[in-house]
């Protein structure tokens, strides 16, 4: 270790999720097969938006990032949790830790800010129809997304570059199966509380800010929608509830994981497995099944699939 970092501590232990051998492979089974489906089913959702020209819509673009967030959300933490089952010794370098974090961060952070672009777009569409095209123009789309990746690093790093100058002399079990600033912060020796309320303001307080935020902003979209026609009201809460139920998902575990003040062990692994697991998978399916275009556009690239496979 680096002695500038005034650290003596080279690795990290990170905590087990199942003690007996039949849980083990149970987890091991069931976290395999949820990872693929979180590979497939956001790839499918990127490719299929990349080469159908009928998608190339603000909301469709807007979402295709969505699915490549969780995917990189979701490859940050889940193989190594996936490695470490059967492992009796889970060890993680320093600098292999301090990668994770800042990984997660970015893309939680950017993840963040897309909801509320995508809440943004889903206004224009349902109270503006008229001015849609206009106001979310392809350039307008493009400047949200890289300002949510933006702000993400920013959230990142503002946090990083606080935690990597700290000293670490012992205890080194993050008790955890991944690393995070809270846990990490922890570890340090000397006075953290400082600290751990900048994390807690960063990533706890913005996060609750952010979801009652969307939360009241959809609540606007249908009140406003009710004034104006109550017909169209069941159409635009359909359409709004995949949008609503994602945010739920995303913001809940992360609410719990950086406000809630006495975390338990189960309850803390809990929402981090919704966080990186269940809602990396449950994203795609939420957008297709409820989507009409999404799901004729999968169907048209099937084909067009399977028809260049018979030709050649």
């Amino acid at each position: 270790m680096d002695q500038g970092n005034g650290s003596v501590i080279t690795e990290f232990v990170l905590q087990g999720l199942a003690q007996s051998l039949g849980m083990q492979c149970f987890l091991f089974l069931f976290f395999s097969l949820v990872y693929v489906g979180i590979l497939l089913g956001n790839l499918f959702i990127v490719f299929t938006i990349i080469f159908d020209s009928h998608l190339h819509f603000p909301m469709y673009i807007l979402l295709a990032n969505l699915s490549i967030i969780d995917l990189g959300l979701s490859s940050t933490t889940v193989p190594r949790m996936i490695s470490d089952l059967f492992s009796d010794c889970k060890i993680i370098s320093f600098h292999n830790c301090m990668i994770q974090m800042i990984f997660i961060h970015v893309m939680g952070g950017t993840e963040m800010v897309l909801l509320i672009a995508m809440a943004y777009d889903r206004y224009t569409a349902i109270c503006k129809p008229l001015h849609y095209l206009t106001i979310m123009n392809p350039k307008v789309c493009m400047l949200l997304i890289v300002v949510a990746w933006i702000i993400g690093v920013i959230h990142a790093v503002s946090q990083f570059v606080f935690v990597i100058n700290l000293p670490f002399c012992g205890p080194n079990n993050v008790g955890s199966f991944y690393c995070d600033f809270p846990r990490v912060i922890k570890l340090a020796c000397m006075d953290t509380y400082k600290l751990e309320f900048v994390v807690t303001a960063n990533s706890g307080f913005i996060s609750m800010g952010t979801f009652f935020f969307l939360i009241a902003s959809y609540i606007f979209i249908l009140v406003t929608v009710r004034k104006h026609s109550s017909e169209n009201l069941s159409k635009a809460f359909f359409t709004l509830s995949a949008h609503i139920t994602v945010v739920v998902l995303f913001f809940a575990p992360c609410m719990f994981l950086y406000v809630w003040p006495f975390p338990t062990k189960s309850l803390d692994n809990f929402f981090s497995i919704v966080d990186f697991v269940v809602t990396p998978v449950l994203n795609p399916a939420i957008y297709t099944l409820r989507n009409r275009d999404m799901k004729v556009a999968m169907r048209r690239v099937i084909r067009q699939v399977v028809s260049s496979r018979e030709m050649t």
